[in-house]
């Protein structure tokens, strides 16, 4: 077993081989390790540098997992911690998929009740917000669920970082087709995005997108989109343009 030196020097010489995306071509990132795990602090440019600095140090050896607390800068106008959590919030209510979950919201050391679920209950989420970085808790039905929330949060105006505690219950096996299928679920709830034109495939934890939108402006939001994913380590865009 390597040394927590040795680790830390092989996960910084990892984190200099990212193609950096971001306005930062190499951001300031701290690491540190605790019982094997590595954390991840900092600010990056863009969920895509924020991910594949992940990515890149959980190949390192002696690494056991990674904690991602990086944060992404991308020129987002700050919001105040309770305008985030109610955007969360809101972005659940409205979400069909989330129907039947009870949303809560952690305001001053306090869970406070947003929603009761409305008929047959299929878990619970309950979202906190904190200096840009949103935290969700909770249990629900299956893995795509737990990704779906996930990317609610994200695309809340003013989240910079988002740490998915949801537990599913009961447990299911983490595959390339649970993260096909979350994204598959992703896009469809995107307002932006048709999803009828667009095919997902996933190979060890590698998204790509084929298929046809009308402008590039669609095309970048499906790729956003599939890093937003929990599990997403990179993605291969063959989305074409079509009049």
């Amino acid at each position: 077993m390597p040394s927590n030196e040795t680790v830390l020097t092989q996960a910084r010489a990892a984190l200099s081989q990212v193609p950096y995306q971001g306005r930062q071509l190499h951001p300031a990132i701290h690491l540190r390790l605790s019982d094997g795990a590595l954390i991840l602090e900092g600010e990056v440019g863009s969920i895509v540098d924020k991910t594949r600095a992940a990515a890149h140090v959980r190949r390192v050896d002696g690494v056991s997992a990674v904690i991602d607390h990086l944060r992404v800068t991308d020129g987002a106008v700050p919001v105040g911690d309770g305008a985030l959590r109610d955007a969360v919030c809101e972005r659940l209510l409205n979400a069909i998929d989330f129907r039947n979950c009870r949303i809560c919201a952690h305001v001053k050391g306090h869970v406070e009740p947003v929603r009761e679920a409305v008929g047959e209950r299929s878990g619970w989420i309950e979202v906190a917000a904190s200096g840009g970085v949103v935290t969700l808790r909770g249990n629900v039905i299956s893995l795509s669920h737990m990704r779906l929330a996930g990317v609610l949060a994200w695309w809340s105006g003013g989240c910079r970082c988002v740490i998915n505690e949801i537990v599913v219950a009961p447990a299911e096996t983490d595959r390339d087709d649970e993260v096909t299928e979350a994204l598959q679920l992703v896009l469809e709830t995107d307002p932006f995005v048709d999803a009828s034109r667009i095919r997902v495939r996933t190979e060890g934890r590698v998204v790509t997108l084929d298929g046809y939108v009308t402008n590039e402006g669609t095309r970048r939001q499906a790729e956003r989109d599939a890093w937003y994913v929990q599990g997403v380590e990179d993605v291969v865009n063959r989305i074409t343009l079509q009049s």
